[in-house]
């Protein structure tokens, strides 16, 4: 098994590897026909006292070709064409002689990753302010979007709502970013974006639907979930749970918030907001189940600033466990939490659980000690495959750690992967006046505490 560790590949690369690999399968199945064909119509030959040398040399030609169709010529196609002519009245032997010869198709894996929380505190929002008074973030992704873009599924927890410049952009209590944000979660290379968090109304009515018009308006191609502006994406009221077909894989996304920080859904859009309501929970992962292969559930849940999960978490994941859900990605607490496996006794199902992802970029608001592990998070990496069973499962998983860098100044603020995290980075981030606790030694003391050795080693 391959772990996602490392991978170097564009969505667009693999996609066209993909294709390209199917093609060459295709005609090379064709090929291998074609050679058969004519051995078999040499033997006849040869069994009336003429030997056909001249197809038997045409037969090698063809499978000389072979070469050049790899390396994306066209002599295959010309190749095959008078062949196939010259098959049709031996098709049907043909077909047969050579069922049980073709080579089973290759199993593909795909890699999925996620990072936690985009929280947008008011010195994070000030970094990405150009001196015109608009706004760019690609700067809180310049050092991890190489890889994001890479997977073949990449999904983020957007903690804030994005409702546009015209509700007022603002930081904590009630957070509202700019539209400039979606397109560097785009240009970052991320597909799905989650929305539903205890922020999702923080801009009442006006925020929520500026935001999901927004998406849909500029970049219809992205999966947005968690949030509805209308009812007919709601699976509370009919809908189907969105599928996104990742190569031959039908994947099942589900996305809740615990609540609203208090604030009611409008009266006329309770379908705003998907909601963890174990009613609606159990049916949506019923379905996903039917009608896809792999089901992935992201949960907003559990508590603020502990390591470790908490009774509700525990309740939840034994219902998505029971229902079958097969990978759980978890945010909300804005700190890290661990990841492990658990198991249906009665039905031996298994399902994998990173129970808080933490921030992925993030200034706190806190004040004195005991905020440094909040500029710690983690992203997920999860490589999924077919077995020969037809069943899809994970076949390799890991933890990457992150830091949240934080200077003053345009641009102050990105994440890092944490093996590009040097001692002089360290140094400098602006946490330390805050929590002088914090060091790079700290980040690697907490990942140990909270991982173990998973972010060290290859889960395969």
């Amino acid at each position: 098994m391959q772990t996602a560790f490392g991978r170097k590949r564009t969505k667009k690369g693999r996609r066209e590897k993909i294709q390209v690999r199917a093609e060459r399968k295709s005609v090379v199945k064709v090929i291998k026909k074609q050679a058969i064909l004519w051995g078999l119509m040499g033997l006849l030959a040869m069994g009336c006292g003429c030997a056909r040398q001249e197809g038997l040399g045409e037969a090698e030609s063809i499978l000389e070709s072979t070469t050049s169709v790899s390396e994306g010529t066209s002599r295959a196609s010309e190749g095959t064409g008078t062949g196939v002519t010259k098959a049709e009245a031996l098709k049907s032997s043909e077909e047969e002689s050579t069922a049980s010869t073709e080579a089973p198709e290759e199993n593909q894996e795909y890699t999925i990753v996620m990072v936690g929380d985009v929280l947008l505190h008011t010195p994070v929002e000030e970094s990405c302010r150009q001196e015109d008074g608009s706004y760019n973030y690609d700067s809180l992704f310049a050092h991890t979007k190489d890889v994001i873009s890479e997977a073949d599924l990449a999904l983020v927890n957007q903690e804030v709502i994005i409702g546009g410049a015209e509700l007022g952009i603002s930081g904590y209590p009630c957070f509202n970013a700019d539209f400039s944000l979606c397109d560097s979660l785009v240009e970052a290379g991320f597909d799905v974006i989650c929305h539903a968090t205890n922020h999702a109304l923080d801009k009442g009515r006006a925020g929520l639907l500026s935001c999901a018009k927004h998406w849909k308006e500029s970049y219809p191609q992205i999966t947005v979930l968690g949030i509805h502006d209308t009812k007919d994406t709601s699976t509370a009221y009919g809908a189907d749970p969105v599928i996104l077909e990742v190569g031959d894989i039908r994947i099942a996304v589900l996305n809740y918030t615990y609540g609203t920080n208090g604030i009611a859904l409008p009266a006329d859009m309770p379908f705003g907001v998907d909601l963890l309501k174990e009613a609606q929970v159990e049916a949506d992962i019923r379905r996903a189940e039917e009608i896809a292969d792999f089901t992935i559930v992201c949960p907003h849940w559990g508590t603020e600033y502990r390591l470790v999960p908490d009774a509700s978490q525990e309740k939840w994941t034994k219902l998505f466990l029971e229902n079958g859900a097969d990978l759980v990605l978890g945010t909300h607490p804005h700190v890290i939490e661990p990841v492990e496996w658990v198991r249906d006794e009665e039905t031996g199902h298994e399902m994998l659980v990173y129970y808080s992802l933490g921030n992925f970029v993030n200034w706190t608001s806190g004040t004195g000690k005991g905020v440094a592990n909040r500029m710690v998070g983690g992203m997920a990496e999860v490589t999924i495959g077919r077995l020969d069973t037809g069943e899809v499962k994970v076949t390799s998983y890991g933890i990457r750690p992150l830091v949240s860098h934080v200077t003053s100044g345009a641009e102050g603020v990105t994440a890092y992967f944490w093996e590009d995290y040097s001692e002089k980075l360290a140094a400098e981030n602006e946490i330390v006046f805050q929590d002088s606790d914090f060091s790079r030694e700290y980040c690697v003391d907490l990942c140990d505490q909270v991982w173990g050795n998973l972010w060290r080693t290859d889960n395969k």
